[in-house]
């Protein structure tokens, strides 16, 4: 080996990767843990309260229906499409159409 080649490995030795844990307790120092992030939960959960609040969620739900058989069949097309790409396909347990649980 030449001289600049063992220098070189033997700086490298005294270097250490960081561990798993080491690089999960970075993360969690910037507010962000694993997938989650506690402070953009928060911020969702406090607009949705405030939301909720100070809307009118029934006259929104009615403004977002079908207007047309047309709208309603292209909205239950969309609906099928994207359940198809589903792995599990329905897992919270509802039967199709009733709004009610199995």
């Amino acid at each position: 080996m030449n001289d600049d080649r063992k220098q070189g490995e033997q700086q490298g030795k005294g270097q250490q990767q960081p561990k798993q844990g080491q690089q999960q307790q970075q993360g969690g120092a910037q507010g962000q843990y694993g997938e989650g992030n506690y402070k953009a939960t928060r911020q969702y959960n406090e607009g949705l309260k405030d939301h909720v609040q100070h809307h009118d969620i029934e006259k929104e739900a009615r403004d977002a229906a079908p207007k047309s058989d047309a709208e309603q069949r292209e909205m239950d097309e969309a609906e099928r499409v994207g359940k198809s790409k589903s792995k599990a396909g329905r897992e919270d347990g509802m039967r199709e159409g009733d709004g009610k649980k199995a």
